[in-house]
């Protein structure tokens, strides 16, 4: 049975159970535990790593989120098992400051999303909430081509995330793998206006030392690239906030 939590004030969607894998030392994992809590989400901690894996493979989690330093197995011997076995639960791994070769192993293995200890309570609520409305929403829009294909259409624009591939009206858009990101988080909100700052954090991520004129020149591009020749789909910019796509069908509403 799915477990509902209420509302939350970063992503405002429900969540189901969450799974967060922790090391022998109990402090940070109660205290984060608490923290999601208190945030609505419904959380699970195993403090071995066998047990987490057997766990996670065993049940339905929205996300996992996993340290590294586990006693038994390590997290990348876990994150790598739960991939070969096919499970795509969204994962954000526990790293040490100044360790980048954990950060690049952890998204080589599979990772979604990296957080750097020790962190504070803000941090990892706005990750946990980034990563699940991104994949949820994925979840919701995402259908099936004839060919089996994932393909999220939005008017007469259709997006292949698997394949990096954007057809309007039949035609196929060249985009660079950047701009192919941002529309996708785009066409995932429909009419909804989306900040810079939303498109940074997902498509640049957190870390990002660029400023907002990245975002910007990536949006005119694609931009450009969409409204040649039609006006079905259009990114329409929203002073001193963001922007968000509009289909004809949209406007007429």
């Amino acid at each position: 049975m799915l477990s509902w939590c209420k509302r939350n004030k970063f992503g405002g969607f429900p969540c189901r159970k969450k799974y967060w894998l922790s090391k022998t030392n109990r402090r940070w994992p109660g205290s984060l535990s608490y923290n999601l809590s208190q945030e609505g989400y419904e959380t699970k901690v195993a403090d071995h790593g066998g047990d987490g894996l057997q766990t996670a493979v065993q049940r339905p989690f929205d996300l996992i989120i996993l340290d590294i330093m586990l006693p038994g197995m390590n997290g990348f011997e876990i994150l790598s098992k739960l991939r070969q076995k096919g499970n795509k639960t969204p994962v954000i791994i526990l790293t040490a400051r100044n360790a980048e070769e954990e950060v690049v192993q952890g998204l080589k293995f599979g990772a979604d999303d990296y957080i750097t200890k020790p962190f504070g309570v803000a941090e990892p609520l706005a990750r946990v909430s980034a990563v699940l409305r991104r994949t949820m929403s994925e979840e919701q829009l995402q259908d099936k081509a004839p060919g089996g294909e994932k393909v999220i259409a939005v008017g007469d624009l259709y997006i292949y995330p698997e394949k990096y591939e954007v057809l309007l009206n039949g035609e196929s858009i060249p985009a660079r793998p950047k701009e192919f990101e941002v529309l996708l988080y785009l066409v995932q909100r429909p009419g909804v206006v989306v900040t810079r700052d939303d498109l940074m954090n997902i498509v640049w991520g957190f870390d990002y030392i660029g400023g907002q004129r990245t975002v910007d020149v990536h949006v005119s591009s694609l931009r450009k690239k969409l409204e040649m020749n039609q006006e079905s789909v259009q990114i329409e910019s929203i002073r001193g906030v963001g922007y968000k796509l509009v289909t004809s069908a949209g406007k007429k509403a």
